[in-house]
């Protein structure tokens, strides 16, 4: 009934609009499959449906971008996972970032066995993103240079301070960079720190960028010191051009 559309994960709502039937009956009809072992509960409300071939009722789950994008909705990939896709690492993280518009009490939460790491953004900040298709399922994944704002705005979520570097440089040196749409993300980002970060990588490592475009940073720049890496001891010289402690290692 519902692979034979694509789907990766049902819900109240999908049963509703095959069957003419309360919320009531069509979770209890959800939980009945689930029982059967045609489902796996992932969350409340949430299934992911088990292959035909599958030899135990919990099987791990294949496409995990749809059912990540399901249950934050509206959400999209970002973060390491998003460094993934793009190539831009070769390091293989065993948990999904996302960002979503949905507050979430924690940042790290398991679920059918699947780690996620979710940041939660205003829906003024959702731009810049792409579509993936997963059949007929369709997944947002931030395109390479909203993926850089993220991971500047929060090295954590590109994987630590020390990882996000990386990314940021191998971005640069991608045939994905685009100075003006980094820009342009960055003012529309609106926060001062992504903008010391940028502008101090981008100077620092001889970005391909213009005098004009580091001077762009500079004039959205946040008052006071802030860290590169948020989560390093706040030791280490400061760049009084850029408003930057420089706390871990280059």
């Amino acid at each position: 009934m519902f692979s034979a559309n694509e789907k990766t994960t049902v819900g109240a709502n999908d049963v509703m609009e095959i069957h003419t039937c309360s919320r009531v009956t069509a979770n209890q009809i959800l939980s009945r499959l689930a029982q059967k072992g045609w489902l796996q509960r992932v969350k409340q409300g949430v299934y992911s449906i088990v292959p035909l071939s599958s030899l135990t009722p919990n099987p791990a789950i294949e496409e995990v971008w749809p059912l990540a994008v399901r249950i934050f909705e509206p959400a999209y990939i970002s973060g390491w996972s998003a460094a993934e896709h793009w190539d831009l690492t070769e390091q293989i993280f065993n948990s999904v970032a996302l960002v979503t518009q949905k507050p979430q009490r924690k940042t790290v939460q398991n679920m059918g066995g699947i780690k996620f790491r979710v940041r939660v953004l205003k829906k003024e900040l959702f731009f810049g993103t792409k579509a993936l298709w997963f059949g007929s399922n369709k997944v947002e994944i931030a395109d390479p240079s909203r993926l850089i704002i993220d991971i500047l705005d929060l090295p954590d979520f590109g994987g630590g301070g020390r990882h996000t570097i990386d990314v940021v440089r191998a971005y640069w040196n991608s045939e994905m960079y685009d100075s003006e749409q980094l820009l342009e993300y960055a003012m529309r980002y609106k926060r001062g720190t992504v903008m010391k970060r940028l502008g101090f990588l981008a100077e620092r490592f001889s970005a391909p960028v213009s005098q004009e475009w580091l001077e762009n940073c500079r004039s959205h720049l946040s008052a006071g010191v802030s860290n590169l890496d948020p989560n390093s001891p706040s030791k280490g010289k400061i760049s009084s051009r850029w408003n930057l402690r420089i706390n871990l290692p280059l």
